[in-house]
């Protein structure tokens, strides 16, 4: 692990740790603690993907370097939004995941190099995609985290531990919110494929589009679900849950396979 890794994972760590005492009390000492080391990692992590993707040859965007990129993203997003949005139950598990990656990626390097700066609409493409990637999985976490609280309520046990959780109704709202905002992303991302992309429906990525739209209609369907029908609770969950696992086997599945199984 290079030295903007491990800074990062450190920092990480130290944030998770005091956003998980957070959760058992109301205090607001460790606010500044955790805005200095947030941000520390979130600059080591920022100059790793910099130093990483962005070479003399060209853009190294294998599927390591685009999932850590992805983890960048959510990271940043969910703690800017936890506290309108109620994302601090969710960001210990958040900065895991950037730290895992790093991990993974210091014991399964790999290069994949593409040059963007040839077509610069691929780019406008491809910043759709990974920030409508990122909006659903962080939707798909609160879905957990919903299911998770449907739990606590239930379990007078669990209750007594008084852990700092948000309203059920809020957690919901917010739950729609994003994937309103994910979804708006990822129509943009579908529009931007057919516009500027020829191969798009070609043999090698049909499969991504296919999954892409299925997802697409499952997101619509559940918003029309849940705006004129009122659906909710333990069905908009699995319905988050699948959409955003089409998700992942369009976005990683047969990357994962080349890049990681067959290498």
């Amino acid at each position: 692990m290079d030295y903007y890794a491990l800074v990062s994972s450190v920092f990480y760590f130290m944030a998770s740790f005091i956003v998980s005492k957070r959760l058992f009390s109301n205090a607001l000492a460790y606010r500044v603690h955790f805005t200095a080391c947030i941000s520390i990692a979130f600059f080591a992590h920022f100059s790793w993907l910099y130093q990483h993707i962005f070479l003399v040859s060209g853009q190294n965007l294998p599927m390591l370097n685009v999932l850590s990129m992805i983890t960048f993203i959510i990271a940043v997003l969910s703690t800017l939004a936890h506290k309108r949005f109620n994302t601090g139950v969710l960001l210990p598990v958040v900065y895991a995941f950037c730290i895992l990656t790093f991990i993974i990626i210091t014991y399964l390097p790999s290069h994949y190099i593409t040059h963007l700066e040839r077509n610069p609409l691929i780019g406008t493409h491809i910043l759709f995609a990974l920030l409508a990637y990122s909006v659903l999985t962080i939707a798909s976490l609160f879905a957990l985290q919903l299911a998770y609280l449907n739990h606590y309520l239930k379990r007078p046990q669990l209750i007594k531990r008084k852990l700092s959780l948000p309203p059920l109704m809020t957690l919901e709202k917010s739950l729609f919110q994003f994937i309103l905002i994910g979804f708006i992303l990822l129509s943009c991302t579908l529009l931007t494929g057919f516009f500027f992309l020829e191969h798009m429906f070609y043999k090698e990525n049909a499969h991504k589009a296919v999954l892409t739209l299925f997802a697409w209609v499952i997101y619509a369907v559940l918003l029309w679900g849940h705006f004129k029908r009122g659906w909710r609770g333990r069905m908009t969950i699995y319905i988050t849950i699948a959409a955003s696992s089409l998700l992942t086997l369009a976005y990683f599945g047969s990357r994962f396979v080349r890049e990681i199984i067959l290498s």
